[in-house]
């Protein structure tokens, strides 16, 4: 099962991502544009930016380690429960919320 020192190692691989916080939690950032966070609220759980398609897609897939709270409703993100979520999976998703949020100049030079 990861935890967020995982959840750093794989995103601070990244080009420009930075550890920072957000509302008071550790969280992820690439040029101070948050794309995760720890989350330490009571449902607790990863929070990844994603598209709406692609969040909505991930909850009617039954899997258990996605999940959303009606504070999400609405929203480009999607709750991980790291307890249930293997490093490969989570690996992607990281990488999708690092380009959903990273300049277009960032993402041609990792691509590249």
């Amino acid at each position: 099962m990861p935890t967020w020192d995982d959840v750093v190692r794989i995103a601070t691989a990244l080009p420009e991502v930075e550890e920072s916080t957000s509302y008071g939690t550790p969280s992820l950032k690439v040029r101070r544009k948050g794309f995760a966070r720890l989350r330490t609220e009571a449902e607790g759980g990863l929070m990844v930016r994603c598209p709406m398609e692609e969040k909505e897609a991930l909850l009617a897939s039954g899997d258990p380690a996605f999940y959303t709270t009606p504070h999400y409703d609405g929203y480009g993100s999607i709750l991980i429960d790291l307890d249930r979520i293997d490093e490969q999976r989570l690996t992607e998703l990281i990488e999708d919320a690092w380009r959903g949020s990273a300049p277009v100049t960032v993402i041609r030079k990792f691509d590249a």
